[in-house]
């Protein structure tokens, strides 16, 4: 263990896809910076980077229809749609660069081409298809956009969505060939490889107890060993909590200001899973569906290709449930330890004001296992229950924030939290998460090193060279970007 006395430069809590994407853009940015991880568990990537624990994904909005909401007066919002899009290329274009240094070796070890659909029965979510395809079909960062209700082209993109459907069902598809699997497990456990191969050093088993500010401005880390060994400390000039449902629980106990008045709502799930190659290779495609009406946006049907350590398998759910821990692996008391005086008014209000997704949770815990399974059927209707087996998700703990008018509200995304000195900084939310942990960690990098930024921005150009610009709004950059990491990433349409 580092000396107490000599600072490390950055210490990163959580040995999951954020800590590893930024400890690897700093390593690129300062490669003489000393860089230690700190993992709780007895691996990484144990948590919500683990692709069986709902991160092994790859949002880019191509499909998920909860991004592309429909107003009141019949038009659809595409800025949410375009936003996600945006911030996925930038991840691609960073995992490209690395691949072209070495850093990371061939990209099939991490991401997969599998086309993104979007599929929906009923008039009304035909309708609705249709406005959403004619609104994204002619932006540049949809093109290849294709829709049809016509159910032999939809069985010919996704066959097991047609066979044993009722006849004159209307029914709509939108398609994306160029679409991707990634598994964000085996991404992280390559970037920590990369960093350790340059110096950083890893520690598992290791869970952060404490983090206090020290008068000259570093922060002293208190750490304890999972089994046997004695509590240490570490101190460091940087800090970043990326430790998922823990970093609440963590920021809080730093004291900063600006942890002050937030809050986390706990949301478990399950899906159901199928590895059997006759069924899997009938079916390689992301398929989202549309939630049904009241239901959050987290409920968002879809049936899965996941390609995790080479193997294919098909993944479909989630259906939701409630845990009070903040981590799967975590404390039935998480949620009552993460209460504060602070906090309690926003979280006490955001629950009134959210009591449809207690309605919701209440009734995915009352469903039966042949209700949950219709629900697969809906979207692939010869399904045998047989073929398929119960998974457990991982924790999401949704952020929970003061509100001036509303009290508090609470939110579907990703928060970053950075002290006002830049020392510290720390990711709460759940979704899109993983695939956009570069933008996110850029921003990391943007409030809490404001100072340096002019000067790594050749470098940081040379590692995403769409940084600083709006891809979305260049027709041609963004068909060339597009084009270069799917060449890179060996991603094919």
């Amino acid at each position: 263990m580092t000396d107490a006395k000599k600072p490390v430069d950055v210490a990163l809590i959580g040995a999951g896809i954020m800590s590893a994407t930024l400890g690897a853009m700093i390593k690129q940015l300062e490669p003489s910076w000393t860089i230690q991880i700190y993992e709780a568990l007895g691996d990484v990537a144990l948590e919500s980077s683990n692709p069986w624990n709902n991160a092994g994904t790859g949002h880019s909005a191509l499909c998920e229809l909860n991004y592309t909401p429909e107003r009141s007066d019949g038009t659809i919002d595409t800025s949410s749609a375009v936003k996600v899009n945006e911030q996925f290329q930038v991840s691609r274009q960073f995992w490209s660069f690395l691949v072209a240094e070495g850093a990371l070796p061939q990209p099939d070890a991490f991401i997969n081409s599998t086309p993104h659909m979007s599929f929906v029965w009923g008039e009304k979510n035909v309708e609705y298809l249709r406005k959403r395809h004619e609104a994204l079909r002619e932006h540049p960062l949809f093109q290849g956009l294709e829709f049809s209700t016509d159910a032999s082209v939809i069985r010919s993109w996704a066959p097991v969505l047609i066979p044993g459907r009722a006849k004159g069902q209307p029914i709509a598809a939108t398609r994306i060939a160029a679409g991707t699997d990634v598994d964000f497990g085996s991404l992280t456990r390559l970037l920590l490889t990369y960093l350790q191969g340059e110096g950083a050093i890893l520690e598992v088993d290791h869970r952060v107890t404490n983090l206090t500010k020290l008068a000259d401005g570093a922060w002293r880390v208190a750490l304890r060993k999972q089994v046997g060994g004695t509590p240490t400390t570490v101190d460091a000039r940087f800090v970043f909590v990326g430790a998922g449902g823990g970093a609440l629980h963590l920021l809080q106990k730093s004291g900063i200001d600006e942890i002050k008045g937030f809050g986390g709502f706990p949301v478990s799930g399950e899906f159901l899973r199928c590895d059997d190659p006759a069924i899997v290779g009938k079916h390689q495609a992301k398929v989202y569906g549309k939630a049904a009406v009241g239901s959050p946006p987290m409920s968002v049907p879809h049936l899965d290709t996941r390609v995790v350590d080479g193997q294919a398998s098909l993944m479909f759910g989630p259906y939701a449930g409630f845990s009070p821990k903040f981590l799967k692996h975590g404390s039935m008391f998480d949620l009552f330890a993460s209460i504060r005086a602070h906090n309690l008014y926003p979280m006490i209000r955001a629950g009134l004001a959210n009591l449809s997704l207690v309605k919701y949770l209440v009734g995915q815990l009352a469903a039966s296992k042949q209700t949950k399974f219709e629900a697969l059927r809906e979207f692939m209707p010869d399904a045998d229950p047989k073929d398929w087996y119960r998974i457990t998700a991982g924790q999401r703990v949704q952020v929970i924030k003061k509100d001036r008018k509303k009290g508090g509200v609470l939110q579907f995304g990703t928060e970053v939290i950075t002290a006002g000195d830049g020392t510290i900084a720390g990711l709460l939310g759940a979704s899109p998460g993983a695939s956009t942990a570069v933008p996110i960690m850029l921003s990391v990098l943007e409030r809490c090193f404001p100072d340096r930024i002019a000067a790594w921005k050749p470098r940081l150009n040379a590692m995403i060279p769409t940084y600083g610009d709006d891809l979305s709004s260049d027709e041609r950059r963004a068909a060339s970007t597009i084009g270069a990491t799917a060449e890179a990433l060996h991603i094919h349409a």
